[in-house]
């Protein structure tokens, strides 16, 4: 679920469990239910499972810095595609290697399919005659810190985020 400020923005993304609770408890609001119309219901009453909600009260939001790297965001980033031979990515594989004095940063890690990383081992590009289609970087926006944690974010926060989702084109 999609946590919006009364402002409408992104605020983070939330288990279904912590959505409901603050729409019962009257601090939430629901702005789009779940895309496949499920209803949640107890003994006195029901409620539209919510995809997105709102908050009923401004939240002020604290400087946000640089993304911090991990693998479901590093590989959201690359779309799950090898950045060497474009096939379905399952491992991370620094591109300057490690034992060369390469850093785990943003701009030197790569997802990668476990047969590239095998072959490229301890070695540099240059070594191997290899190069990446797209130079490496720390991913930009404010949607980035809320949706990299999450596989497969909803099509109804692309309103919400102002710019297009990790893993979707970009």
């Amino acid at each position: 679920m999609l946590l919006l400020n009364t402002t409408f923005e992104p605020l983070t993304a939330l288990p279904l469990r912590r959505a409901i609770v603050l729409v019962m408890c009257g601090k939430a609001e629901v702005v789009h239910g779940d895309s496949a119309g499920d209803t949640l219901h107890s003994a006195t009453s029901s409620l539209e499972v919510p995809s997105v909600i709102r908050l009923s009260t401004f939240v002020q939001v604290p400087y946000r810095g640089r993304v911090p790297l991990s693998r479901p965001a590093l590989m959201q980033r690359d779309n799950y595609r090898c950045a060497y031979c474009g096939k379905r990515a399952e491992t991370i594989d620094h591109v300057v290697p490690r034992s060369r004095g390469g850093g785990h940063s943003w701009e030197n890690c790569v997802a990668c399919c476990a047969r590239c990383n095998h072959r490229k081992a301890d070695r540099t590009l240059r070594e191997l005659g290899w190069q990446l289609s797209e130079t490496p970087r720390a991913p930009r926006g404010r949607h980035w810190r809320l949706v990299s944690g999450t596989h497969d974010p909803d099509p109804l926060w692309l309103p919400y985020l102002g710019e297009q989702v990790p893993g979707r084109g970009s």
